[in-house]
This record gives structure tokens, sequence and C-alpha cells, in this order.
């Protein structure tokens, strides 16, 4: 991909060209990445400090009686967001829904196997491992293959 800047008092505003042959999964996601808003930061406590998380960095986040925790490298964070919001904040980034209390990075994942029951078993790179239930299973897999 090239990216050519044209920087000039010419223009009013920003405006921002793409040329292609064909509309691709590259262009879907830098369109989002462009349109979507700054993320907020996000914040972990743990061992009663707050850390700033990078959402590269996370694994996966889940709820558990009614309180949400993000895993990275193993290491688990209480955040003060609701999974939805956590899910809208994240929406620039390669994050998707494996269960109604769980959402993981797809560029953390290091391989996954099919369960018996027709669900995914998920491994990280960092050696944790979570479940995609049936119902997001195909969405999953369209994205894996995607790249997106």
């Amino acid at each position: 991909m090239d990216v050519h800047i044209d920087i000039s008092e010419k223009y009013q505003g920003l405006s921002i060209t793409v040329h292609a042959k064909q509309w691709s999964n590259e262009i879907d996601a830098l369109v989002n990445k462009i349109k979507s808003p700054q993320a907020q930061k996000l914040f972990g406590e743990k061992d009663e400090q707050t850390i700033v998380l990078q959402p590269e960095e996370i694994d996966y986040i889940y709820s558990q009686h009614r309180k949400v925790f993000v895993t990275i490298n193993g290491s688990t964070f209480e955040v003060k967001y609701k999974l939805y919001e956590i899910e809208k904040l994240l929406e620039g980034y390669q994050f998707s829904r494996f269960s109604k209390s769980v959402i993981g990075n797809l560029e953390k994942i290091n391989r996954f196997e099919v369960a018996f029951n027709g669900n995914l078993c998920v491994y990280f790179h960092s050696g944790q491992k979570e479940y995609v239930s049936r119902k997001y299973v195909q969405e999953i897999k369209q994205k894996l293959l995607q790249g997106s």
C-alpha cells in the first residue's frame, strides 16, 4: 500500500481518497479506523493499582458475576465498564464477540480447535484459552479467513 500526503493551503478541510482496483477487507478496515473516534484510555485495576491497558496487548475480555475483566498474558485486571461498552471502545481494533460474556482479540489467537459440541476452543499466544459459542463460530471463522 502506498501512502501519499499532500499538505497545502489550497485545501479547506481534510479529505482522504483511496485508489484501488476493487473493494477489499483492507479498505474496509481502513475506513473503520479512520471513522472511529480516538479510543478512550482503558484502565484496569489489580492489587489496588490502576494500570493503563493497551488494546493491542489484550487477549480477551470477559464478564463474570456482574464484573468485567481483561486478560493480558495470563494477568487479569478488573475494568469499570460493561462488556458492550468495551466492545464499542475497541471497534477500531481486531476484537470480536466470542460469546455473550467474552470478547476476544483476533490478533492474539495462536490456534483453535473444534469441540465436539460445535464450539471453537481458541488458544492465545499467551497460552490462555477461551471458547467461542456456536452462535459466533461462523463470524469468527469468516473474520479469521479475511484477516479483519
